[in-house]
């Protein structure tokens, strides 16, 4: 059982959204409307939902102001947008959904079969939604990257991380000072998310820090500054040595 709140400015988006969940999405027993940031502010006082929909949006307002309004974050967010701005990448990093409008139906269903798997602690809500607004303070290259494990959620600068490998669906990342750290993200996801970071798909396998590089060997291998060797595929061998002696 959910109880869920849609937070948006105009009522015929409001609405869509709406109607989308009451056919397709049984999982929310009990759904809430309301139009505008205010009103919004004053249900999830009054309703305190499970999960929240929530426009980005909105005038006098936005949807991030509304977060910051609950620095306790006793529910879990949603964010529709119209727009495929900067706010999305700073979601992301945070490991947090978002659904662009129009809604698509198979997109809000996995965003709230995403939400019921992985129903977190108020405590893990809490540091990412202050993860998301802090990222949205910084340039884009001085956001923390929201790493969820099995022992919780950490955070990390991307300068820190050498490069990601991809086992199975899971991506194990490897940091500065030995450390390792294994995810359920993808290693593709986190291949869009990088990449206008220096990060490099060198195989299907490995995702490397450009800056950690040391050098690059004639077996088609990389060797990189904590001493490892990471394989580049034939297929991108000639990309990857062009792009190191740029």
């Amino acid at each position: 059982m959910i109880k869920a709140l849609i937070i948006d400015d105009e009522e015929s988006a409001a609405n869509v959204v709406r109607i989308l969940v009451q056919q397709y999405i049984p999982a929310i027993t009990e759904l809430h409307l309301s139009i505008g940031a205010a009103d919004g502010l004053h249900a999830i006082k009054t309703i305190k939902p499970d999960l929240v929909f929530l426009d980005i949006e909105m005038p006098l307002m936005s949807g991030f102001d509304v977060l910051e309004k609950f620095p306790s974050h006793p529910f879990e967010v949603i964010f529709i947008t119209a727009y495929d701005h900067y706010a999305i990448k700073a979601i992301r990093y945070s490991a947090l959904d978002y659904l662009l409008k129009p809604v698509d139906v198979s997109e809000l269903q996995s965003a709230v079969e995403r939400f019921t798997e992985k129903r977190r602690s108020a405590e893990d809500n809490k540091a990412r939604y202050e993860n998301l607004l802090q990222n949205l303070k910084k340039e884009e290259n001085d956001y923390k990257l929201a790493v969820a494990t099995t022992d919780g959620t950490y955070f990390y600068p991307t300068n820190e991380i050498i490069r990601c490998e991809a086992t199975g669906n899971y991506t194990k990342i490897f940091l500065q000072g030995k450390k390792t750290v294994i995810t359920s993200r993808t290693l593709k996801e986190y291949d869009e998310l990088l990449a206008e970071q220096g990060f490099h798909r060198i195989h299907r396998a490995h995702l490397v820090n450009k800056k950690y590089i040391s050098s690059i060997t004639n077996d088609h291998n990389l060797q990189l500054t904590d001493g490892s060797e990471v394989e580049v595929s034939r297929r991108k061998w000639d990309e990857i040595k062009k792009m190191l002696l740029q």
